[in-house]
C-alpha cells in the first residue's frame, strides 16, 4: 500500500517587502542580501492575517486540486512554529473554518522540516486502516511576527506563506517511496526563540530584552544545514535504492541559496534539476517546500513518474528527506 499526493495548494500574502524596502529599515543593501542569501523579496502577512488564515487558503486550493470537499478529509495536520496561539491547535481553527467534520486535528512543531515530518505522520494515520482515507498536511508560517526588524542578520531572511497537500492510499507505483527524519537537541542553541514558553514566560524584562524574537547563529546553522541535509538526502536514496543521477527534481528547503547550491553540488545535480524560488519568498520555514511543489505543479514542471527529492533542515536541530514518485 502506497501513499500518494492527491491534491496540492498554496497561499502567500499580497504584501511584498523587497530588499530596497529593507534598506530604509536597517543597515543593509540589496547587494548584500542578494549575495549572501539569494533573496530579493518576501511576503508579509497583513495585520488581519494569522497562520490559520494562510493555512485555510492553501487548504482550499488543495481541495480544489483534488476535487474534494472539506467533509472528505479525515485528518488535518498543521506544521508550524508560529501558531495563532499556544492552544487550541491551529489545525482545529482550520478545521472549523473549512466546515470539515470533527476529525483528527494536530499541530506539529519541528521547525522548517515540519511539513516533511507531517507527511510521515500522515502516512502513519493512513496505515491505521479505513478510518483514515484522506489526510491533509499543511505547512504554514507567519515568521515575520517573530522577526526582529532591528537585527539585520535575520530580518532579511524570513517571509510568510502556506502550502497544503492531501495524502491518500494508493496501490500504484506512484507516491511517497521513502523518508529519513532526525534531530539533535545538542544544537538547539543555533536557532531559537528564548522567551514566550514555560522557561521564560512573557514579562516586562523579556519584552524589553527583545527575547520574543528568533535568534540565530548564522555561520553554524549554515555549516550544519549543509551536512545534515546532504546526509539525509543520501540516506533516503540508499534506502529506496536509487542513485542521485536518477533524480528528476531536488526541492530543498528555501533558506539560503548558498546552502541550496552546496547541497546540489554534494548530490552532483545540475542546476536545472534544482527548484529555487527563495528569491521571491525568502525562508518560509515549514511552508517553503509545499509552496515550491504547488508552484511547480502550476507551471507544469512536475511530470508523471518524476522522482522528486524533498530535503529540509531547521531549528532543533531537525532534518528530513522524502522521496516521491510523482503521479
Amino acid at each position: 500500500m502506497g501513499y500518494r499526493v492527491l491534491g496540492i495548494g498554496s497561499y502567500v500574502p499580497k504584501n511584498i517587502l523587497n530588499n530596497n524596502d529593507l534598506e530604509k529599515m536597517v543597515d543593509t543593501s540589496d547587494e548584500w542580501i542578494t549575495e549572501r542569501t539569494g533573496i530579493k523579496e518576501r511576503r508579509i502577512a497583513s495585520p488581519e492575517e494569522a497562520t490559520s488564515d494562510l493555512a485555510y487558503n492553501a487548504s482550499l486550493e488543495a481541495l480544489r486540486d483534488a476535487n474534494l470537499l472539506p467533509g472528505d478529509i479525515d485528518a488535518i495536520i498543521v506544521a508550524t512554529a508560529t501558531p495563532d496561539m499556544p492552544f487550541p491547535p491551529t489545525a482545529c481553527l482550520v478545521q472549523a473554518r473549512l466546515g470539515a467534520r470533527r476529525v483528527f486535528c494536530m499541530d506539529m512543531e519541528a521547525a522548517c522540516p515540519g511539513f516533511l515530518y507531517g507527511l510521515d505522520v500522515g502516512r502513519g494515520l493512513l496505515a491505521l486502516g479505513e478510518e483514515y482515507k484522506k489526510v491533509m498536511v499543511i505547512g504554514a508560517e507567519t515568521l515575520t511576527r517573530i522577526t526582529d526588524w532591528k537585527d539585520r542578520s535575520t530580518c532579511v531572511l524570513f517571509g510568510d506563506g502556506a502550502g497544503a497537500v492531501i495524502l491518500t492510499h494508493d496501490s500504484s507505483e506512484y507516491g511517497i517511496l521513502g523518508s529519513v527524519i532526525g534531530g539533535d537537541g545538542k544544537l538547539s542553541d543555533l536557532l531559537f526563540m528564548p522567551a514566550g514558553g514555560s522557561r521564560l514566560p512573557a514579562s516586562k524584562e523579556t519584552v524589553e530584552g527583545r527575547l520574543h524574537y528568533l535568534k540565530m547563529k548564522g555561520r553554524e546553522v549554515f555549516r550544519h544545514a549543509v551536512v545534515e541535509m546532504g546526509e539525509a538526502a543520501l540516506r533516503v536514496l540508499e534506502k529506496v535504492g536509487i542513485s542521485s543521477d536518477e533524480i528528476d527534481w531536488l526541492v530543498p528547503h528555501q533558506a539560503n541559496l548558498r546552502i541550496i547550491d552546496a547541497l546540489s553540488d554534494r548530490l552532483n545535480l545540475p542546476k536545472e534539476k534544482v527548484y529555487v524560488n527563495i528569491q521571491w519568498y525568502g525562508n518560509t520555514s515549514a511552508a517553503s517546500i509545499p509552496i515550491a511543489l504547488s508552484e511547480m505543479k502550476k507551471k507544469g514542471l512536475l511530470k508523471k513518474g518524476d522522482l522528486v527529492l524533498l530535503v529540509s533542515f531547521g531549528a532543533g536541530f531537525t532534518w528530513a528527506a522524502t522521496l516521491i514518485k510523482w503521479g
